[in-house]
């Protein structure tokens, strides 16, 4: 990763925050690794999804060592009242000069920095938890998930609900055969944020309405380094389209659409329970692709093997205004988000908190099995405790949740590239359609590498 001199802005900040009791009343200190039990976290992102995880750290009572932010006015609230003597640190770079002291990193950046924040943790052999989706593309997850394998770390990816108890509920009915073998699965949520006329802005409540590509610089808010924010990604002027988010995620420079952000989430029920693997092959269509911004309704269509004795399955996606015809036919209740298991002797409806088996006729004094995925702690003291070596391994390590966020990504590669993959996991390649792999990864700008 390149170097260079913190900028006049970073230096002030430094000065102000770790040297400084002149604004917080604290002496400067170098926290050593707990001789306490307690772990020794650092903490990448500490505003809007980080500013849970800080919270987070705290009331589980574990040590925060160092922080980092390029917006020094969400660092500084984060240090004021959560760990004032904690390392501040602006660029994530400057974080790892010093990281001999932690046993963990959190990282939760925006998703095009994801990988950048996360690998030199990895290498360091520092466990980590990363918010989701864990990448921006799904270059980046293979090598996150390869480097995670090597390091032999405890890693976790934010996916939250995961933690619940009522995907473990719907898990458990489908591994016991309550609706027999499943060989389709529809997969669907109302939100509709990204490119879409203004009318369908409104009547998708898409309050951060995005028409195009803006063309003028607005000037950057004060306390926020733009240029590292940026990172990575091609050199834009700041315009209050991108920041702050969830701006940001609607734009493919920066994040990857509904369909990774919230695919993270609703993807891994049928991710889970039925035991997924990489697709066999992957189609999308809805609305026009822009060059520039992820849609705001689509869907997507993918295809796996069979699994063990698991049959094979179709799984299909939807966002904003694309619906299951099932659902469009009025044959299921109209949840306006959900995951519907089609098995040989039923349907399972699920929800974040709730589920149903259809026909309800027909399941009517129905027994679920005893329970017997254990309950979890929570997805962050999940991770904490096994990475203090006081709990069983995360649920959504990076074994897991790389695969399914690689899924989730070629979602929007097939939807960008407008024609079925084929896609071969192993080599990383779409043979049928080489045109499309360009979506696949993309050049940084001059001075960043993984």
């Amino acid at each position: 990763m390149r170097k260079e001199a913190p900028s006049l802005g970073r230096r002030r900040f430094l000065e102000r925050t770790v040297s400084g009791a002149a604004v917080l009343g604290f002496p400067a200190i170098t926290r050593s690794r707990s001789p306490n039990g307690k772990l020794a976290v650092g903490l990448i992102g500490v505003g809007g999804r980080g500013r849970h995880h800080v919270k987070a750290v705290g009331d589980l009572g574990e040590d925060i060592v160092a922080m980092c932010d390029v917006n020094e006015v969400s660092l500084g609230k984060a240090l004021e009242t959560a760990a004032p003597r904690a390392r501040a640190h602006i660029d994530f770079r400057d974080f790892y000069d010093k990281i001999d002291d932690l046993d963990a990193v959190i990282v939760s950046t925006t998703e095009h920095t994801h990988a950048f924040a996360t690998l030199p943790a990895l290498r360091a052999g520092k466990h980590v938890y990363c918010e989701k989706p864990l990448t921006r593309d799904v270059h980046e997850c293979r090598i996150v998930t390869e480097e995670a394998r090597k390091a032999g770390v405890k890693t976790q990816m934010g996916t939250q609900i995961h933690a619940g108890e009522n995907y473990r509920r719907v898990v458990e009915l489908i591994e016991t055969g309550s609706i027999g073998p499943v060989r389709e699965v529809h997969t669907w949520v109302s939100r509709a944020w990204g490119w879409q006329s203004e009318a369908e802005a409104r009547a998708n409540k898409d309050l951060i309405y995005t028409p195009d590509t803006p063309t003028e610089a607005m000037p950057v808010p004060d306390g926020l380094d733009w240029d590292l924010w940026i990172g990575p990604a091609p050199y834009r002027d700041f315009h209050e389209y991108y920041w702050p988010g969830p701006r940001w995620y609607r734009w493919w420079d920066f994040g990857n659409g509904t369909m990774s952000d919230l695919g993270s989430h609703r993807n891994d029920l049928p991710w889970w329970a039925l035991k997924l693997e990489a697709p066999l092959t992957v189609e999308a269509g809805g609305s026009r692709p822009h060059p520039d911004i992820a849609p705001a309704s689509m869907w997507a269509r993918y295809t796996f093997g069979p699994r063990g004795d698991l049959p094979a399955v179709e799984h299909t996606w939807y966002q904003g205004a694309e619906k299951p015809e099932i659902w469009r036919q009025g044959k299921i209740p109209p949840w306006p988000n959900g995951s519907l298991f089609i098995g040989e002797d039923g349907m399972l409806l699920a929800d974040y908190g709730k589920l149903l088996l259809l026909p309800e006729e027909k399941f009517a004094g129905f027994e679920p099995p005893k329970p017997y995925i254990d309950p979890s702690p929570g997805q962050q003291a999940e991770w904490i405790l096994a990475c203090k070596g006081e709990g069983p391994d995360p649920l959504c390590h990076f074994d897991y949740s790389g695969p399914l966020t690689e899924a989730n990504h070629l979602g929007n590669v097939a939807f960008r590239a407008g024609t079925k993959l084929e896609w071969d996991a192993a080599a990383m390649k779409i043979p049928n359609a080489l045109e499309a792999e360009r979506f696949l990864g993309r050049d940084y700008r001059e001075g960043w590498v993984l």
